[in-house]
Protein backbone atom coordinates (compact mmCIF):
# COMPACT_ATOMS: atom_id res chain seq x y z
CA UNK A 1 0.00 0.00 0.00
CA UNK A 2 1.44 3.35 -1.08
CA UNK A 3 1.32 6.23 1.40
CA UNK A 4 1.21 9.90 0.50
CA UNK A 5 1.67 12.67 3.08
CA UNK A 6 0.07 16.07 2.49
CA UNK A 7 1.19 19.23 4.32
CA UNK A 8 -0.32 22.65 3.48
CA UNK A 9 2.00 25.43 4.63
CA UNK A 10 1.89 29.22 4.74
CA UNK A 11 4.49 31.57 6.23
CA UNK A 12 5.71 29.21 8.94
CA UNK A 13 9.07 28.05 7.54
CA UNK A 14 10.66 26.98 10.85
CA UNK A 15 7.58 24.98 11.78
CA UNK A 16 7.57 23.34 8.35
CA UNK A 17 11.24 22.44 8.76
CA UNK A 18 10.47 20.59 12.01
CA UNK A 19 7.44 18.89 10.44
CA UNK A 20 9.36 17.63 7.42
CA UNK A 21 12.16 16.42 9.68
CA UNK A 22 9.64 14.28 11.58
CA UNK A 23 8.21 12.93 8.33
CA UNK A 24 11.71 12.04 7.11
CA UNK A 25 12.28 10.10 10.37
CA UNK A 26 9.26 7.82 10.00
CA UNK A 27 9.79 4.11 10.64
CA UNK A 28 7.61 3.40 7.63
CA UNK A 29 8.78 5.95 5.04
CA UNK A 30 6.28 7.91 2.98
CA UNK A 31 6.15 7.03 -0.70
CA UNK A 32 5.24 10.60 -1.56
CA UNK A 33 5.25 13.88 0.39
CA UNK A 34 3.37 16.88 -0.98
CA UNK A 35 3.85 20.37 0.42
CA UNK A 36 1.32 22.93 -0.78
CA UNK A 37 2.80 26.43 -0.80
CA UNK A 38 1.14 29.73 -1.63
CA UNK A 39 2.84 31.64 -4.44
CA UNK A 40 5.01 34.44 -3.14
CA UNK A 41 5.80 32.64 0.13
CA UNK A 42 9.50 32.38 -0.68
CA UNK A 43 10.72 31.32 2.78
CA UNK A 44 8.35 28.34 2.92
CA UNK A 45 9.30 27.38 -0.62
CA UNK A 46 13.00 27.46 0.28
CA UNK A 47 12.50 25.16 3.28
CA UNK A 48 10.50 22.70 1.18
CA UNK A 49 13.17 22.65 -1.52
CA UNK A 50 15.90 21.96 1.05
CA UNK A 51 13.94 18.94 2.33
CA UNK A 52 13.92 17.26 -1.08
CA UNK A 53 17.18 15.49 -0.27
CA UNK A 54 15.57 13.76 2.76
CA UNK A 55 12.10 12.77 1.52
CA UNK A 56 10.33 12.04 -1.76
CA UNK A 57 8.88 15.55 -1.79
CA UNK A 58 6.82 17.39 -4.36
CA UNK A 59 6.00 21.08 -4.10
CA UNK A 60 2.63 22.32 -5.32
CA UNK A 61 2.09 26.07 -5.55
CA UNK A 62 -1.34 27.70 -5.29
CA UNK A 63 -2.51 31.27 -5.76
CA UNK A 64 -5.89 31.13 -4.03
CA UNK A 65 -5.88 31.46 -0.20
CA UNK A 66 -7.69 29.10 2.17
CA UNK A 67 -7.15 25.64 3.58
CA UNK A 68 -9.86 24.02 1.46
CA UNK A 69 -8.24 25.05 -1.82
CA UNK A 70 -4.79 23.98 -0.59
CA UNK A 71 -6.04 20.57 0.54
CA UNK A 72 -8.07 19.89 -2.61
CA UNK A 73 -5.13 20.89 -4.79
CA UNK A 74 -2.83 18.63 -2.81
CA UNK A 75 -5.29 15.72 -3.00
CA UNK A 76 -5.35 16.02 -6.78
CA UNK A 77 -1.58 15.32 -6.81
CA UNK A 78 -1.64 12.38 -4.40
CA UNK A 79 -0.63 9.03 -5.90
CA UNK A 80 -0.89 6.92 -2.75
CA UNK A 81 -3.63 4.52 -1.73
CA UNK A 82 -3.73 6.46 1.54
CA UNK A 83 -3.11 10.16 2.14
CA UNK A 84 -1.97 11.19 5.63
CA UNK A 85 -2.55 14.87 6.37
CA UNK A 86 -0.92 17.04 9.00
CA UNK A 87 -0.27 20.73 9.58
CA UNK A 88 3.06 22.46 9.20
CA UNK A 89 3.11 23.24 12.93
CA UNK A 90 2.94 19.56 13.88
CA UNK A 91 5.55 16.80 14.12
CA UNK A 92 4.27 13.23 13.67
CA UNK A 93 5.65 10.59 16.01
CA UNK A 94 8.09 8.09 14.39
CA UNK A 95 5.50 5.28 14.16
CA UNK A 96 2.73 7.55 12.78
CA UNK A 97 2.72 6.24 9.23
CA UNK A 98 3.32 2.63 10.27
CA UNK A 99 0.22 2.65 12.49
CA UNK A 100 -1.87 4.42 9.88
CA UNK A 101 -0.82 1.90 7.25
CA UNK A 102 -1.74 -1.03 9.53
CA UNK A 103 -5.32 0.18 9.96
CA UNK A 104 -5.98 0.58 6.26
CA UNK A 105 -4.40 -2.76 5.39
CA UNK A 106 -6.36 -4.61 8.08
CA UNK A 107 -9.87 -3.40 7.18
CA UNK A 108 -11.07 -2.31 3.71
CA UNK A 109 -14.07 -0.56 5.33
CA UNK A 110 -11.85 1.98 7.12
CA UNK A 111 -12.13 5.33 5.33
CA UNK A 112 -10.22 7.55 7.76
CA UNK A 113 -7.82 7.21 10.69
CA UNK A 114 -6.60 9.83 13.13
CA UNK A 115 -5.26 10.22 16.63
CA UNK A 116 -4.14 12.50 19.40
CA UNK A 117 -2.35 15.78 18.85
CA UNK A 118 -0.21 16.56 21.90
CA UNK A 119 -0.48 20.34 22.26
CA UNK A 120 2.72 22.18 23.22
CA UNK A 121 2.26 25.76 24.39
CA UNK A 122 3.16 28.12 27.23
CA UNK A 123 6.30 26.10 27.90
CA UNK A 124 4.54 22.79 28.51
CA UNK A 125 2.36 20.03 27.10
CA UNK A 126 -1.38 20.02 27.66
CA UNK A 127 -2.24 16.98 29.77
CA UNK A 128 -5.50 15.21 30.43
CA UNK A 129 -7.44 12.16 29.35
CA UNK A 130 -10.80 12.07 27.61
CA UNK A 131 -12.76 9.00 26.63
CA UNK A 132 -15.34 10.91 24.59
CA UNK A 133 -13.70 12.13 21.38
CA UNK A 134 -14.95 13.26 17.98
CA UNK A 135 -18.65 12.68 18.60
CA UNK A 136 -21.98 14.43 18.22
CA UNK A 137 -24.02 13.77 21.34
CA UNK A 138 -27.63 12.64 20.92
CA UNK A 139 -28.93 16.18 21.47
CA UNK A 140 -26.60 17.67 18.87
CA UNK A 141 -23.60 19.00 20.77
CA UNK A 142 -20.26 18.25 19.07
CA UNK A 143 -17.39 17.06 21.29
CA UNK A 144 -13.84 17.30 19.97
CA UNK A 145 -11.22 16.41 22.61
CA UNK A 146 -8.88 14.97 19.95
CA UNK A 147 -5.96 16.56 21.83
CA UNK A 148 -6.92 14.73 25.03
CA UNK A 149 -8.05 11.32 23.78
CA UNK A 150 -7.01 8.27 25.78
CA UNK A 151 -7.88 4.58 25.84
CA UNK A 152 -8.38 2.09 23.02
CA UNK A 153 -9.08 2.79 19.37
CA UNK A 154 -12.74 3.41 18.51
CA UNK A 155 -15.05 4.63 15.80
CA UNK A 156 -15.90 8.34 15.90
CA UNK A 157 -17.94 10.83 13.91
CA UNK A 158 -15.09 13.15 12.95
CA UNK A 159 -11.33 13.70 13.25
CA UNK A 160 -9.07 16.73 13.61
CA UNK A 161 -7.25 18.00 10.54
CA UNK A 162 -3.81 18.16 12.14
CA UNK A 163 -3.81 14.36 12.39
CA UNK A 164 -5.98 12.68 9.77
CA UNK A 165 -5.42 10.03 7.13
CA UNK A 166 -7.89 9.05 4.42
CA UNK A 167 -8.25 6.17 2.02
CA UNK A 168 -7.67 8.05 -1.23
CA UNK A 169 -10.50 6.34 -3.09
CA UNK A 170 -12.86 7.44 -0.29
CA UNK A 171 -11.84 11.07 0.09
CA UNK A 172 -11.14 12.00 -3.51
CA UNK A 173 -14.80 11.88 -4.70
CA UNK A 174 -15.84 13.88 -1.62
CA UNK A 175 -12.96 16.30 -1.21
CA UNK A 176 -13.11 19.33 1.04
CA UNK A 177 -16.27 21.36 0.56
CA UNK A 178 -15.59 24.58 -1.37
CA UNK A 179 -18.78 26.14 0.03
CA UNK A 180 -17.13 26.62 3.43
CA UNK A 181 -16.29 30.22 4.15
CA UNK A 182 -12.99 31.87 4.97
CA UNK A 183 -9.57 32.55 3.52
CA UNK A 184 -7.54 30.92 6.29
CA UNK A 185 -7.90 27.58 8.06
CA UNK A 186 -11.62 27.32 7.15
CA UNK A 187 -12.62 25.47 10.30
CA UNK A 188 -14.86 22.40 10.06
CA UNK A 189 -13.53 21.29 6.67
CA UNK A 190 -12.06 18.19 8.34
CA UNK A 191 -15.23 17.57 10.37
CA UNK A 192 -17.45 17.83 7.31
CA UNK A 193 -15.29 15.50 5.19
CA UNK A 194 -15.40 12.83 7.92
CA UNK A 195 -19.16 13.21 8.47
CA UNK A 196 -19.84 12.71 4.77
CA UNK A 197 -17.64 9.62 4.60
CA UNK A 198 -19.28 8.16 7.71
CA UNK A 199 -22.74 8.85 6.32
CA UNK A 200 -22.03 6.76 3.21
CA UNK A 201 -20.71 3.83 5.24
CA UNK A 202 -16.97 4.31 5.81
CA UNK A 203 -15.48 3.72 9.27
CA UNK A 204 -13.77 6.69 10.93
CA UNK A 205 -11.21 5.47 13.49
CA UNK A 206 -9.61 7.45 16.31
CA UNK A 207 -6.59 5.85 18.01
CA UNK A 208 -4.74 7.99 20.59
CA UNK A 209 -1.50 6.16 19.82
CA UNK A 210 -1.53 7.50 16.25
CA UNK A 211 0.05 10.68 17.54
CA UNK A 212 1.60 13.98 16.53
CA UNK A 213 3.16 16.76 18.58
CA UNK A 214 1.32 20.01 17.87
CA UNK A 215 2.93 23.42 18.32
CA UNK A 216 0.09 25.88 17.55
CA UNK A 217 1.71 28.60 15.46
CA UNK A 218 0.52 32.06 14.38
CA UNK A 219 -1.96 32.31 11.53
CA UNK A 220 -1.62 35.06 8.94
CA UNK A 221 -5.06 35.23 7.34
CA UNK A 222 -8.20 36.63 9.00
CA UNK A 223 -8.42 33.85 11.62
CA UNK A 224 -5.43 34.87 13.76
CA UNK A 225 -4.99 33.00 17.02
CA UNK A 226 -5.90 34.81 20.23
CA UNK A 227 -7.50 37.78 18.48
CA UNK A 228 -11.20 38.35 17.86
CA UNK A 229 -12.08 39.10 14.27
CA UNK A 230 -15.74 39.47 13.33
CA UNK A 231 -15.18 38.08 9.83
CA UNK A 232 -13.36 35.00 11.11
CA UNK A 233 -15.93 34.44 13.87
CA UNK A 234 -18.81 34.75 11.41
CA UNK A 235 -17.14 32.28 9.05
CA UNK A 236 -16.55 29.87 11.92
CA UNK A 237 -20.19 30.07 12.99
CA UNK A 238 -21.43 29.56 9.43
CA UNK A 239 -19.08 26.62 8.83
CA UNK A 240 -20.13 24.78 12.00
CA UNK A 241 -23.78 24.95 11.09
CA UNK A 242 -23.12 24.17 7.45
CA UNK A 243 -21.22 21.04 8.51
CA UNK A 244 -24.18 19.96 10.64
CA UNK A 245 -26.84 20.37 7.95
CA UNK A 246 -24.62 18.93 5.22
CA UNK A 247 -22.73 16.17 6.98
CA UNK A 248 -25.02 14.63 9.59
CA UNK A 249 -27.70 12.10 8.60
CA UNK A 250 -31.06 13.79 8.01
CA UNK A 251 -32.61 12.34 11.17
CA UNK A 252 -29.89 13.88 13.38
CA UNK A 253 -29.92 17.38 11.92
CA UNK A 254 -33.04 18.88 13.59
CA UNK A 255 -31.82 18.12 17.13
CA UNK A 256 -28.33 19.42 16.36
CA UNK A 257 -29.68 22.66 14.92
CA UNK A 258 -31.99 23.10 17.90
CA UNK A 259 -29.00 22.74 20.22
CA UNK A 260 -27.02 25.34 18.28
CA UNK A 261 -29.93 27.82 18.25
CA UNK A 262 -30.93 27.33 21.90
CA UNK A 263 -27.58 26.72 23.65
CA UNK A 264 -24.56 26.76 21.37
CA UNK A 265 -20.97 27.35 22.43
CA UNK A 266 -19.05 30.30 23.86
CA UNK A 267 -17.92 31.32 20.39
CA UNK A 268 -21.31 30.47 18.83
CA UNK A 269 -23.86 31.26 21.56
CA UNK A 270 -27.50 30.24 21.27
CA UNK A 271 -30.45 32.07 22.79
CA UNK A 272 -29.87 30.79 26.33
CA UNK A 273 -26.18 31.70 26.32
CA UNK A 274 -27.02 35.18 25.03
CA UNK A 275 -29.59 35.52 27.81
CA UNK A 276 -26.88 34.52 30.29
CA UNK A 277 -24.63 37.26 28.87
CA UNK A 278 -27.42 39.78 29.40
CA UNK A 279 -28.06 38.68 32.98
CA UNK A 280 -24.35 38.69 33.88
CA UNK A 281 -23.78 41.98 32.02
CA UNK A 282 -21.13 40.44 29.80
CA UNK A 283 -20.80 43.46 27.54
CA UNK A 284 -17.73 42.12 25.71
CA UNK A 285 -19.49 38.86 24.86
CA UNK A 286 -22.62 40.66 23.72
CA UNK A 287 -20.57 43.05 21.60
CA UNK A 288 -18.73 40.19 19.90
CA UNK A 289 -21.97 38.32 19.28
CA UNK A 290 -23.59 41.43 17.80
CA UNK A 291 -20.62 41.95 15.48
CA UNK A 292 -20.84 38.35 14.26
CA UNK A 293 -24.60 38.60 13.70
CA UNK A 294 -24.14 41.81 11.70
CA UNK A 295 -21.43 40.21 9.60
CA UNK A 296 -23.63 37.19 8.86
CA UNK A 297 -26.52 39.47 7.93
CA UNK A 298 -24.27 41.44 5.56
CA UNK A 299 -23.14 38.26 3.82
CA UNK A 300 -26.72 37.04 3.55
CA UNK A 301 -27.75 40.35 1.95
CA UNK A 302 -24.79 40.20 -0.38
Amino acid sequence: MRLSVLVPSYRRPRDLERCLGAIAAQQRPADQVIVVVRKGDTETLAVAMQAMSRVALEIVEVEQPGGVHALNTGLAHCQGDVVAITDDDAAPWPDWLAKINAYFEADPKVGAVGGRDWVHQNGGVERGEAQLVGRFLWFGRPVGNHHLGAGPAREVDFLKGVNTAFRTDAIRPVGYDIRLRGSGSQVCSDMLACLVLRRVGWKIIYDPSVAVDHFPAPRFDEDKRGKFDAVAAANRRYNFRFAVVTGLPAWRRPMALCWFHLIGTKSDPGLLRVLQMVLTKDRAGLSRNRAVQNMLAQKADG
